[in-house]
């Protein structure tokens, strides 16, 4: 599961990290916590448009779905969608020609200690970045609101844990897959077949290592604004990876 993320690099550090520019002027502002139930904005690049950031509602809705999406977000979470089913369902109309990479610095995970969920930060750590955490991305599908307008939403691409996440998110044992960057073109290429596709998500996570520290519960509390920094700040609990 990956129902939480943080972004908070500036728009030109994006952009040049990405080699892609925003497409919606002062539609971006970074922050350091977005619920995947808020169903806001994450920032995604199009397979047909590589040079090209744009907004997508976050929570993909198939085709059909779109004349009455809050009733389709009733029945449906799709926050998520699980490799191992990405040609079944909900998102097999996606899988071929609207794949995406997802942008983001970090991401929340729960662990549960004695029955209770303490959120960790996960980040790639890194001398980049003056904050030491670095841009990566999240492969994911998306799909267009409408023919007329740069309208979408999309969804996180997920998969087993692999050990270190397995560690940390160690009842679910999921982790969302980080498509590593010398792939990205590999992931826009719309002549893969099924098989390669597939391949692909099995074999494509970053090469790059992971932190995660537990961090403040509130990040679980309703009323509280956590978009703050300390929300990624890391908090004594006992676990550390």
């Amino acid at each position: 599961m990956c129902y939480e993320t943080a972004s908070t690099k500036m728009k030109d550090q994006m952009e040049y990290h990405f080699q892609a520019e925003f497409q919606i002027e002062h539609e971006y502002t970074p922050y350091f916590h977005k619920s995947g139930f808020g169903h806001t904005n994450l920032q995604i690049i199009k397979m047909d448009e590589p040079l090209s950031i744009y907004p997508a509602n976050w929570g993909f809705v198939p085709e059909w779905g779109m004349k009455d999406i809050d009733g389709f977000r009733k029945k449906y979470n799709t926050l998520n969608t699980k490799s191992e089913t990405l040609f079944k369902g909900l998102s097999k109309d996606s899988a071929m020609d609207k794949r995406c990479i997802i942008l983001v610095d970090g991401f929340f995970e729960p662990h549960k200690e004695s029955g209770v969920s303490i959120p960790h930060f996960c980040y790639i750590p890194t001398d980049k970045f003056k904050d030491g955490r670095d841009l990566f991305a999240f492969a994911g599908i998306y799909s267009s609101l409408d023919d007329t307008t740069d309208a979408y939403t999309c969804s996180i691409l997920t998969t087993e844990a692999n050990d270190f996440f397995a560690e940390v998110h160690n009842v679910k044992k999921r982790m969302p897959l980080v498509l590593d960057s010398g792939l990205y073109s590999e992931w826009f290429n719309g002549g893969l077949s099924e098989e390669n596709i597939k391949e692909l998500m099995k074999h494509g996570f970053t090469s790059k290592d992971f932190s995660a520290h537990p961090v403040s519960r509130d990040l679980y509390k309703r009323g509280i604004d956590s978009n703050k920094e300390y929300i990624i700040s890391p908090v004594d609990k006992g676990t550390l990876f």
